[in-house]
């Protein structure tokens, strides 16, 4: 029988390989080179230690990380951990305050952490935190989002 945490390891894996294939509007701009790494290369799921928390491995294989792709990355990320904690995972975010403190550099290994705070009947909230291998913070993450039913209007 499966434990928890490797359910829990499933579940963030499941939720990030359907994030990375590609939509009709998202196919049509293959084009940019930084967008194919970005997809293609994906980010890893290592662990998922207690439910809500998840430590993933990112390759940043385009130029220099750009805040976009750190937002990104910090917004699937997030909702992945919220999956380990058996949350609901397709609602929207409601807010995401991130600090820049460092570059990420091309072909730099990068680890993200997540944390759940807290999961509330509706809301959610996060944190998440890009570190390259040395152990130098690349962006720290408060991350909130819905969880609550999607509305029937």
């Amino acid at each position: 029988m499966a434990s928890s945490s490797d359910k829990s390891l499933e579940a963030a894996r499941q939720l990030l390989e359907e994030a990375a294939l590609p939509t009709e509007a998202e196919a049509a701009v293959r084009g940019s080179s930084f967008y194919d790494a970005f997809i293609l290369r994906g980010i890893r799921v290592v662990q998922a230690a207690h439910p809500g928390d998840l430590l993933c491995h990112f390759t940043n294989a385009g130029g220099f990380l750009h805040g976009g792709a750190t937002a990104s990355l910090v917004d699937l990320v997030a909702s992945a951990a919220f999956s380990t904690a058996g949350l609901r995972t397709r609602g929207s975010p409601l807010e995401m305050n991130i600090s820049y403190l460092d570059a990420a550099f091309p072909d730099e290994e990068i680890d993200i952490e997540a944390k759940v705070l807290r999961a509330g009947k509706a809301v959610g909230v996060a944190v998440v935190e890009l570190k390259k291998k040395s152990g130098k913070i690349i962006a720290q993450a408060r991350y909130s989002k819905y969880l609550g039913p999607s509305s029937k209007l």
